[in-house]
């Protein structure tokens, strides 16, 4: 069947199984393999992705559930004219809030999605909204600290909650 989605601001007409997961369509047919597929079951948080604005583990998402909504991945969130990166992945790097970076996309689709609708948050509101995200690293410390900076200098430009 054929289906319709907007991933990264870019409409795509897309034949899918009925079957078929959104991350399994966004890593295979639309070559974005940012989107990482750890557990295949929804527990690690490695393929979160915005769906509508809402982080969803796109595992556990069926492709056709996904029929004209806007999904946005980690390939999305730099400038798509300078190439520059988010004030989240800069933190990110800035901050080595990654080690292994398996994690680090869901991670930060997470942080996004918080940041677009806390643009002050606290460390035990980053925690919470990062519940659904594993680090096998441990690099947490690291993790929550960028997302702390990346809001601070969001604010500070006025980029939190677009």
């Amino acid at each position: 069947m054929k289906i319709e989605l907007t991933v990264n601001g870019v409409k795509h007409v897309i034949d899918v199984k009925p079957n078929e997961t959104l991350a399994s369509v966004l890593r295979s047919k639309l070559k974005l393999t940012g989107v990482k597929i750890g557990c295949n079951r929804g527990e690690c948080g490695a393929c979160t992705v915005l769906m509508d604005g809402k982080p969803v583990v796109s595992c556990l998402v069926l492709a056709v559930e996904a029929e004209g909504k806007s999904i946005l991945t980690i390939e999305g969130l730099a400038d798509p004219k300078t190439g520059e990166l988010h004030p989240i992945q800069k933190a990110f790097v800035e901050n080595f809030g990654l080690q292994c970076g398996f994690c680090t996309p869901g991670m930060i689709m997470s942080a996004k999605a918080l940041l677009d609708e806390n643009p002050n948050p606290t460390l035990e509101e980053i925690k919470e909204a990062l519940v659904g995200n594993i680090c096998r690293c441990g690099a947490y410390p690291h993790i929550f600290k960028s997302i702390l900076a990346a809001a601070a200098k969001m604010r500070q430009k006025g980029e939190c909650g677009e």
